[in-house]
């Protein structure tokens, strides 16, 4: 078995300094596994976040070229990581090695999509506006613009993806690759892969030269606070839950500098069902959901948690066949006692509330999700009832059914920001739906039609973002190219010295980038 030391990363050392010993925990009986590791004291993280900070000053002036190398050879060190690693994963998540495998090659994948985005050179977003000395009545100076990277970057791992969106997960690699140190928070479900994932980090800083705390990581319950509002921190990207993210929110906003937090909390991800479709197709559409609800047993964040449909006897129909799916799904293990425990909890407030109605699903025991259907009466979207927003992470969906086309544009309009919206129809619907695409643009980050929302593209044009509650910030994504966007920052550089202009913005483009030039595109050199 690979060695997990389980001592925090500083500075391209492990460091163990505190008393406090945490364990590790097998996904499917809770027993302790054989790891320990050290809690962080508040001098590591501070020593964490001094270290990204000295690395920034030489890791942020490296070359396109070089950090392009660094992510490269990260992935490589990913790929590299042996079926004893896979079993390891295995044992602290539940989820299948076959699970593990297609999200560790996602993983090394995402490295390699931001190594193609350095040596492609767009995201430095190179402008030119050339001096002009003769214009009346003032002349114009020389100015010119790039994007550099914000500074130190902290990330925290998310639960239900421990390499994806975790230690070398998407906001790490966007962070990298923008230039930015990463002081990494080790999710507590999954201390051993976040250990063994950080040393495959080191080991590609070393062999690519990195400077020493260029990734840094820390373990425990309670560091994290420390860690956001240290003053070398300048951004925070983060995947979990509402309270957390607006509790990381709120302690970044109230630094004597705010910085911004990047996170993804909550989304429903409302499915709407449109009358021709479930005439042609219902028992299929039903059989498709259902699979997408238990999906991962229902721990993706794009999990599909309300069905929305108008009356008609297709729809009544639909909803017979999806009763009938999803009491026929077979209860899953969850990533950890605390991820079942929220479930759990989840359900019995749907049960309790007068205005839900239980349809599916056998009751709640052992430690086993069991997968559950329910109906909501479409008052309770109308009304902003605060129950039918919130996020059941786990197995489920609630079915509402809307009396017209009226009611069920109040009914999305009544609802917070989601990261995806479905439309499930035919040609027919979709041309005499085509009214709902405004509202749900103005609630979503991404609008799909007859697919479903469970799995995300890693590529240029995917948005994994929303309006809030969604996410924090509505103008970025986690997912795909564009996460750069989130850890960078504009600079102007006027009546600069030819000789002394970064690279990006030198008249003989050595870089051969495609500039904005006195307003028009151009990879040509100036002059």
């Amino acid at each position: 078995m690979p060695t997990v030391l389980g001592h925090n990363f500083i500075a391209g050392a492990r460091s163990a300094a505190g008393s406090q010993t945490l364990k590790s925990l097998d996904a499917s009986t809770g027993e302790a596994l054989p790891y320990s590791f050290i809690q962080a004291t508040e001098s590591e993280v501070d020593s964490a976040a001094r270290a990204a900070e000295a690395a920034f000053i030489e890791f942020r002036q490296l070359s396109p070229q070089r950090r392009s190398e660094f992510l490269l050879a990260i992935a490589d060190e990913l790929d590299a990581l042996g079926d004893d690693f896979v079993a390891i994963v295995c044992q602290e998540t539940a989820l299948p090695a076959a699970r593990i495998q297609g999200e560790r090659a996602r993983t090394s994948g995402q490295m390699r999509l931001f190594a193609q985005v350095l040596q492609r050179g767009d995201f430095v977003g190179a402008r030119i506006d050339l001096a002009l000395p003769e214009r009346k009545p003032l002349p114009r100076v020389d100015l010119r613009q790039m994007r550099i990277g914000v500074g130190p970057v902290a990330v925290f791992g998310a639960s239900n993806f421990p390499l994806a969106f975790s230690t070398a997960g998407g906001d790490t690699a966007a962070a990298l690759a923008a230039g930015c140190p990463v002081v990494f928070k080790a999710h507590s479900g999954h201390m051993a892969t976040a250990d063994l994932v950080g040393c495959a980090i080191v080991r590609a800083a070393e062999r690519t030269g990195m400077p020493k705390g260029v990734f840094n990581m820390i373990f425990g319950a309670g560091v994290g606070e420390w860690l956001v509002k240290h003053p070398a921190i300048q951004a925070v990207g983060f995947t979990g839950s509402l309270s957390g993210g607006n509790a990381l929110c709120k302690m970044a906003a109230e630094r004597a500098q705010p910085i911004p937090v990047f996170a993804e909390m909550s989304s429903i991800n409302p499915v709407i069902l449109l009358p021709e479709a479930l005439a042609a197709r219902g028992e299929t559409v039903a059989r498709e959901l259902a699979a997408s609800v238990v999906m991962g047993c229902g721990q993706f964040c794009t999990n599909p948690g309300l069905v929305l449909g108008i009356r008609s006897p297709a729809f009544a129909a639909f909803q017979a066949h999806l009763q009938e799916q999803m009491a026929a799904q077979a209860p899953q293990t969850m990533l950890n006692a605390g991820g079942l425990r929220s479930y759990s909890k989840g359900l019995e407030h749907l049960h309790s509330h007068p205005g839900i109605s239980h349809l599916a699903g056998q009751p709640q025991e052992g430690n086993q999700a069991r997968p559950q259907l329910f109906k909501a009466d479409v008052e309770l979207l109308l009304n902003g009832d605060d129950l039918l927003q919130e996020e059941v992470f786990g197995p489920t969906t609630i079915v509402v059914e809307a009396r017209d086309d009226a009611e069920l544009k109040a009914a999305l309009q009544g609802l917070r920001g989601q990261l995806t919206a479905t439309l499930i129809g035919e040609p027919g619907d979709l041309q005499g739906y085509q009214w709902l695409v405004p509202v749900l643009e103005q609630k979503v980050g991404r609008i799909l039609v007859n697919g479903y929302p469970t799995g995300v593209e890693v590529c240029d044009a995917m948005v994994h973002g929303g309006p809030y509650p969604a996410t924090s910030d509505a103008r970025g994504t986690s997912v795909g190219t564009l996460a750069i966007d989130r850890f960078l920052r504009p600079v102007c550089y006027q009546n600069y010295p030819e000789a002394l202009l970064p690279e990006a913005l030198r008249n003989s483009n050595p870089l051969g980038l495609k500039r904005l030039v006195n307003g028009e595109w151009s990879v040509e050199s100036i002059g």
